[in-house]
């Protein structure tokens, strides 16, 4: 059986920068994927080269079998390729539901605008947002907005689920929270590739981890085998929280 999502010798440059190298990895049906490196380590470029906002140079993306290298993002989530933004943009006059309604309308299954809001209502049970429905977008919390950034992408019924940084800004009991809510949506059958600096969080989440260095893939394994890899310690200058956060996961 072929991955969900294979990506093969992807690379690409911005004038003298590689941001990515030679870079390739699988990720399979229901399995939580982490990527992490350090800072310019090239994984948000990754991240906009499989949902289609950038071209690779060389490479390919294979999802579900289907060739999407280079494809535009609107005709990726259509296929069931969804993603977060470390940056959340919501539309900030519309409501809460209107923001999830086009991710719902937009998205895999071409929901009527009926259908989405009933999907939306789902979702954002889901992710904790039933309450603030009516609210404008731009009066949501850090928390809030996170949770609809998450939602505005799980309403497009994907089957991969590209998760940029979505811990960041949280405190820590906001951060289990988030935490739980992913176990969830794995639960649901949904696979996932996640970025995170939230160490503790991405080890315990992970079925396996692949590092990036200078867009350069450093190493893949369980989170236990990469967190006591030398060449990923010495990546991150050493730092003790990457093997503490295994003794706690």
């Amino acid at each position: 059986m072929s991955a969900l999502l294979e990506v093969a010798h992807l690379s690409k440059r911005f004038g003298g920068l590689e941001a990515v190298s030679d870079l390739s990895f699988t990720l399979d049906e229901g399995e939580i994927l982490g990527l992490i490196g350090p800072n310019g380590a090239g994984k948000s470029t990754v991240f906009n080269l499989v949902n289609g906002v950038h071209r690779p140079d060389s490479g390919s993306v294979i999802f579900q079998g289907t060739d999407i290298t280079g494809e535009p993002p609107y005709r990726i989530v259509r296929l069931g390729l969804a993603r977060t933004h470390q940056i959340v943009q919501p539309l900030a006059e519309l409501s809460v539901l209107d923001n999830c309604t086009v991710g719902a309308c937009f998205g895999r299954d071409n929901l009527s605008l009926a259908q989405g809001r009933t999907v939306v209502r789902e979702v954002a049970e889901l992710v904790g947002l039933s309450g603030r429905l009516e609210d404008p977008a731009g009066q949501l919390t850090t928390v809030g907005k996170k949770r609809l950034e998450l939602g505005r992408a799980l309403c497009s019924r994907p089957r991969l689920l590209l998760l940029d940084e979505v811990l960041a800004g949280l405190n820590p009991t906001e951060t289990e929270r988030m935490i739980e809510v992913i176990q969830k949506i794995r639960t649901r059958g949904v696979a996932i590739l996640i970025i995170e600096h939230v160490m503790r969080a991405i080890m315990s989440l992970s079925d396996r981890i692949v590092v990036l260095n200078l867009g350069r893939r450093l190493a893949e394994g369980s989170p236990a085998t990469v967190a006591n890899d030398p060449k990923v310690i010495e990546a991150y200058l050493g730092d003790p929280k990457l093997l503490a956060a295994v003794e706690h996961s």
